[in-house]
């Protein structure tokens, strides 16, 4: 089998920010935090994309250009991503609801 580790990558790292889902323990599920889980769930999703997409465009010297412009881009997207999942998104936080809630059903 082919080792699919990935220079750089600490996986211990990114468990530890892993927050638990909504609490599943009662049976009931905050409408809310769900809501919340999945909206921020789909700003990031749609932040990565972006971000790919303005990874082959260059800094242009219009706007002062430099590392300070590279890394207000990155911002910018975060935001972008933000925005797009408050005003409806793409149906990603729709789709993850439902599975959660699928998910709480069966336990």
């Amino acid at each position: 089998m082919a080792d699919l580790s990935v220079p750089g990558f600490d996986s211990q790292a990114l468990a530890a920010t892993r927050q638990p889902l909504p609490s599943f323990k009662s049976g009931h599920t905050d409408p809310a935090a769900l809501d919340r889980s999945a909206k921020e769930f789909e700003s990031v999703f749609l932040s990565q994309m972006m971000s790919q997409m303005w990874s082959g465009v260059e800094v242009d010297e219009t706007f002062g250009g430099g590392h300070a412009e590279e890394v207000w881009r990155g911002m910018m997207v975060e935001e972008y991503g933000k925005m797009i999942a408050r005003n409806g998104g793409v149906g990603i936080a729709d789709q993850m609801k439902s599975q959660l809630l699928a998910l709480q059903e069966v336990q």
